[in-house]
This record gives C-alpha cells, sequence and structure tokens, in this order.
C-alpha cells in the first residue's frame, strides 16, 4: 500500500517528532486509556500498565522499538523518488506553523474558485 501512495504522491508530510516526544505522548495516552477504561475498538480496552514489561508488542516498546524507522523510510523513499518534495515536521508547533502559514491561505485560495 505504502508503494502505491509513494507513487501516486505529490508531496510527503513527515511528523519527525524526537523520541522523546513520541514515548512522552504514547505512554500518557495508554495510562488514559487504561485508567479510563477507554474502548479501543470493538470492545478492546488497553492491558494493564505492568504488561509493558512482559509483552514484547505493547504499544509503548512497540513505540521505542520502532520509532527511527520512519526516517528510514523516508530516506529510502527519498532515493526512489528524489523528485518529490519532502516536508519534514520536527515538533507540533512547526506542524502548526506550517498548516497555518501559506498551506492555509492556499486552502482558502482553493475554496474561492
Amino acid at each position: 500500500m505504502r508503494g502505491l501512495l509513494a507513487e501516486r504522491s505529490d508531496l510527503l508530510v513527515w511528523l519527525d517528532l524526537s523520541k522523546a516526544t513520541v514515548m512522552r505522548q504514547v505512554v500518557r495516552r495508554t495510562l488514559r486509556r487504561g485508567l479510563g477504561k477507554q474502548e479501543l475498538w470493538n470492545g478492546n480496552v488497553e492491558p494493564p500498565l505492568r504488561t509493558v514489561f512482559t509483552d514484547p508488542d505493547h504499544i509503548v516498546r512497540w513505540a521505542w522499538k520502532t520509532h527511527h524507522e520512519n526516517a528510514e523510510r523516508v530516506m529510502a523513499l527519498h532515493q526512489q523518488r528524489p523528485d518529490l518534495p519532502i516536508v519534514r515536521l520536527p515538533t507540533h508547533q512547526a506542524a502548526h506553523r506550517w498548516l497555518n502559514g501559506p498551506l492555509q491561505q492556499a486552502t482558502a485560495d482553493q475554496g474561492n474558485r
């Protein structure tokens, strides 16, 4: 699926958050969902937090182990599609600035046509 999307893409927007930021978000979200018994989908709920130590596929462990893979995928795509513009946004603030800057004006201009 990613290959097909990459072939048809005009632009890649990469939210390249630091590992510390990603881990803080994943842990906070996992705790909130687990403590609140929030349903995720089809009746599933977060497992107890202690399973982070016993389940190798626990979301917190998965996020830690796979964080670097996004950069690797983007670099591989850049090799395959050097013509594809890549917008790298290293923080949420950078993403908000990008979305609320020229992109917002371009979107508004499209709506006026």
